[in-house]
């Protein structure tokens, strides 16, 4: 018998294999055809004049600003490296903004009921252009922010192509029907939840990353089946026009109507037509918890829902047994990148008190060391610079906070904390109209300082001690703001114990920022940083109203009656309970209440 059995097995391997060749191939077919039908579409933007190595702006703002009381409809657009006037764009009116809206709505329409691969392919092809224009987008992003072009790859195009995947390959799975689990009294039903676009949303966003949030939110919202109007931010609009343009073209190489996207540019006097709007059925805000207050408030009027993203004193805490010199240019990084103008920067860097004195050894230096300057005219990348040079800290968006920053670091001087590098403006001898603050290396900085608990978005590198792990958590947590966090050290357990105190949105373990790197985790925080969540099915399922779809499973063959006990009018009273009650024990009651209570549904339906 056995060897019957090995000789049956012997005869069924060809025909297995045929059977595995023939799935593979259809396997392999299916994906090819798909992979044809949703090819992205070639699309390229030409540079602007602005953005090419050698540009000499034709004046340079005294002082820099993007408000001429001369010419109140303009918005004036220029680089905060040197102050060169890049150009001037008209700022939005009631009026535009309202037409913008219903531009948006009549596109969103058809679109929302576009299918997953029509998403796709738009997805795909601005990730396309993205790739292939990657160059033109970061010098772009450059002029306008002054930050430098590592700052702009990782901040504005890494997190981009990762918001970008995660949405191309989940898109369908998140927002795709879902048939959930049913109970006894149901058990004939089918119960799905569909998830519907709303309609058209809005994002309202900073001036940090002008390429990722301003793109974000708009992926998001094409991937829903949504139209979006963007409000960027005045302070880059130059940009910001550049790179809906780019998203815009992308949906007209693809046949989609560009005005999904929409963007919209004004004075915050403006802003409540774009917030108060009941047109608007979900708005994302990024920016301080002041402007909050206002759109939220404004959004209130006509109910509509909102995802807060506000400020943060993020900490970082770093225990006794953590790898100093592995993870000193980690730190370096947290805390300077984009000129510490980054929502999950590093504002507090809070230092088991044994390694202090090494890790400032280490620290002081470096920071000493850090050049300013415009990556776009400074660098050897630049056509015609003087003495070319590496760039490692860019321009800060405007000085209008730096009186506030100084005072915030002579005021803890002042308490007893050490000011080693910086701490001060910055006079560029090449830009004297740029906005630069030295990079700062403050220490001994205590909680009852006030510079310990106002967000500074700069190039300061604040750092605070304790003595056992009870206090890094509570100086940790005792900001009223709850973002990011990070905590490094050389035992997980201890670093997961103290990860899962600390009081924030995300928590970053031998880390820092790298949740946001995958988009396919939720992004928001707690206390006064804002509520709501981007990113995630969390984010894209925020841009969808949920609808509850029960129906007859075997449609017409089994369908619901109500039983004669319950008729209309009620014929016996005492029938009717005897029925209720025994389905209550028939269907939620143990095993011998069960037949009990179909004993009573017997006898009350005869």
């Amino acid at each position: 018998m056995v060897t019957a059995i090995a000789q049956q097995a012997a005869e069924a391997k060809p025909a297995l294999a045929t059977i595995a060749v023939v799935v593979v191939s259809a396997l392999l077919g299916v994906w090819l055809v798909r992979f044809n039908r949703e090819r992205p579409h070639p699309v390229s933007l030409p540079r602007p004049e602005q953005a090419t190595a050698g540009w000499k702006p034709e004046r340079i703002l005294e002082p820099p600003g993007i408000r001429d009381a001369k010419r109140p409809s303009l918005i004036i657009a220029y680089d905060p490296a040197t102050g060169g006037y890049l150009d001037e764009l008209p700022a939005d009116t009631p009026e535009t903004i309202e037409e913008k809206l219903k531009r948006a709505e009549i596109a969103q329409a058809a679109w929302k009921r576009s299918s997953w691969s029509r998403r796709r392919i738009v997805l795909k092809t601005i990730k396309k252009w993205l790739v292939d224009d990657v160059e033109t987008i970061c010098r772009v992003a450059c002029r306008d922010t002054g930050k430098t072009a590592v700052d702009a790859v990782l901040g504005e195009l890494l997190t981009t192509f990762s918001k970008l995947d995660w949405l191309i390959g989940n898109l369908e799975p998140v927002l795709r029907p879902q048939t959930r689990p049913n109970n006894l009294m149901m058990v004939h039903k089918r119960c799905t939840v569909h998830h519907e676009p709303v309609g058209v949303v809005s994002a309202l966003v900073s001036w940090n990353y002008p390429c990722h949030n301003a793109l974000s939110p708009a992926l998001a919202a094409l991937a829903s089946g949504n139209a979006i109007v963007v409000k960027g931010s005045e302070m880059v609009v130059w940009s910001t026009t550049y790179f809906i343009q780019g998203v815009r073209a992308c949906l007209a190489a693809c046949g989609e109507p560009e005005d999904l996207v929409q963007l919209v540019c004004s004075f915050p006097d403006v802003a409540p037509a774009l917030t108060a709007n009941p047109r608007v059925k979900h708005l994302t805000f990024i920016g301080s918890e002041p402007v909050a207050r206002h759109v939220a408030k404004d959004a209130a009027t006509a109910l509509t829902p909102c995802c807060l993203e506000l400020g943060g004193k993020d900490p970082m805490v770093i225990l006794a047994d953590a790898d100093v010199n592995y993870f000193l240019q980690t730190w370096l990084r947290a805390a300077f990148h984009a000129a510490g103008q980054n929502c999950i920067g590093a504002e507090r860097f809070i230092v088991a008190s044994s390694i202090l004195p090494r890790l400032i050894g280490l620290l002081e230096p470096r920071v000493r060391a850090l050049r300013c300057g415009s990556f776009l005219d400074d660098t050897s990348l630049a056509a015609d610079a003087k003495n070319p040079t590496t760039v490692d800290v860019g321009a800060m968006i405007s000085d209008n906070r730096f009186d506030r920053l100084e005072e915030l670091v002579q005021d803890a001087v002042n308490k007893g904390a050490r000011c080693l590098v910086g701490g001060k403006r910055f006079q560029h001898p090449l830009h004297p109209q740029g906005h630069y603050f030295a990079p700062t290396l403050l220490v001994d900085v205590t909680p009852d300082m006030t510079i310990a608990h106002e967000e500074l978005f700069a190039p300061v590198f604040l750092v605070m001690s304790f003595e056992t792990t009870d206090e890094a958590v509570a100086i940790a947590n005792s900001s009223r703001y709850g973002l990011g966090s990070s905590v490094f050290g050389n035992s997980q357990s201890e670093c997961r114990a103290v990860a899962d105190r600390l009081e924030a949105g995300m928590v970053n373990i031998n880390d820092f920022a790298v949740s946001y790197l995958n988009q396919g985790l939720p992004f928001g925080g707690v206390k006064a940083s804002g509520y709501g969540r981007f990113g995630g099915p969390e984010g894209l399922l925020s841009l969808t109203t949920t609808k509850a779809v029960t129906e007859d499973a075997l449609f017409s063959w089994i369908r619901t009656g109500i039983p004669p006990p319950l008729h209309y009018p009620l014929n016996d009273a005492q029938k009717c309970w005897t029925f209720v009650r025994g389905l209550v024990t028939v269907v939620y009651g143990d095993m011998s209440q069960k037949l009990t209570g179909l004993q009573a549904l017997l006898k009350a339906a005869l």
